[in-house]
Order: C-alpha cells, then structure tokens, then sequence
C-alpha cells in the first residue's frame, strides 16, 4: 500500500494506543483528529544512510530471490559509496522525500477504500520523535497520516461546500 519498492528509506508507525494519541495530540496543536482516528500513521524516515541500511537491503533481495544480479551488485557499490559518506541532514530531507512518496499513497489507499486521512504537518517534530523513541531506531518523524471511517453525526464539515482554488489559479499548463 504505501511500499513503492525495498528501497524506502523510512518506515511507518501505526499508532493506535490512546494514550499515546492524547501526547502527540498535545505537539499537534491541540488537533482533535489525532485523539479521534482509529489509526494514526506516522511516517518516520531514516536519520541517515548508513552502509549498513543499505547492506540489508540487498542481502535481503538476494536471499529471497536466490542469486546476486552483477548488475545490482554495482548499483549496491554506487549507494555506498555516495549516500553513507553525505551529510546527515541532506540524506534525512532525501529520506524524507521518499517517506512524502508513500504518504501519498497511503492518502490515495485510503481513498480507494473509502476511508477518511487528514494529511498533517503541524505537529512539533522533536517532541513527536521522544514521544515515540525514533532516535533509538534511527528514525525522525516526517509526516503524519490519521486515518478513520467520518462520524455519521457530529461532523459539522461533512455537509459544508468543499471549497479549492480554480484550476486555472492552481495548475500552470506549459506547451
């Protein structure tokens, strides 16, 4: 669902646990939809590259396909030697990226089955990270995705014109 290949340089929590929704609820602005979805999905990229993040990959191809692929072998080599020797933070706003790839794929999942995301940033990062102790799995947190079926009553939105810019002020066409 939210896997464009083994290469994803992140990872996702499922978060279901009330308790620890009414803390991340607290560095998310008060947001009611963290306490009120029945999953909360945090998408938690990679710090940085490391050789051995990478050398677990392909082992992992390898093992389960059955055979080395030369090929494959020297795109290994090509990772190694670029990623794990970059800054940090470069290789973090990298895997970042590639976590808003999946979220985004998650949101269309969702869609497929007719199930409610509200696709959130405002949250306090650093504090979402110690919350959920992605330092000690090599991960920060980048995007949030609560997911949930929408309240039958009480939703003063649902009946509410939806409201966008015009396409024309919203895409550019280049002939």
């Amino acid at each position: 669902m939210c896997q464009k290949n083994i290469f994803d340089p992140y990872e996702i929590l499922v978060v279901k646990n009330s308790e620890i929704k009414e803390k991340i609820k607290a560095i998310a602005w008060n947001q009611s939809v963290v306490t009120e979805c029945s999953h909360l999905l945090v998408f938690a990229a990679w710090d940085t590259y490391t050789a051995e993040r990478i050398n677990k990959i392909f082992d992992l191809v390898n093992e389960q396909r059955g055979f080395k692929n030369e090929g494959w072998e020297n795109y290994r080599q090509s990772l190694l030697s670029t990623y794990p020797q970059r800054d940090a933070e470069l290789n973090f706003n990298h895997a970042a990226k590639q976590a808003y790839i999946g979220f985004g794929m998650a949101i269309a999942a969702a869609a497929i089955e007719g199930v409610d995301c509200t696709p959130m940033e405002g949250f306090d990062a650093a504090a979402l990270d110690q919350i959920l102790n992605l330092k000690a799995k090599g991960l920060r947190s980048a995007v949030l995705l609560p997911l949930g079926y929408r309240a039958s009553e009480g939703d003063w939105l649902a009946n509410l014109k939806k409201v966008r810019n015009s396409r024309e002020d919203f895409i550019t066409e280049i002939n």
